[in-house]
């Protein structure tokens, strides 16, 4: 295998590893989201106080998801 083809197996095999966090960040909205539902059918009173929490834990666990696949995008194209 020559030096090229080797180079572009290890890009490819990053830029796959690195869309796992992508995966790993729709696991952690669907945590968020569902225990906020849970919290909320248990005490609805109480849920509406709880929504900017909920909009906030979701940006963070999808910020994540966005940066691998920056990463991903960076690792193909870039050089």
């Amino acid at each position: 295998m020559e030096l090229a083809a080797a180079v572009a197996l290890g890009k490819y095999i990053g830029a796959g590893l690195a869309c796992m966090g992508m995966g790993g960040s729709a696991i952690g909205v669907g945590n968020v989201a569902g225990n906020f539902l849970s919290g909320a059918l248990r005490n609805p009173s109480a849920a509406g106080g709880q929504t900017a929490t909920l909009f906030i834990g979701i940006a963070f666990a999808e910020a994540l998801g966005i940066f691998s696949f920056l990463v991903a995008l960076l690792l193909m194209f870039a050089v």
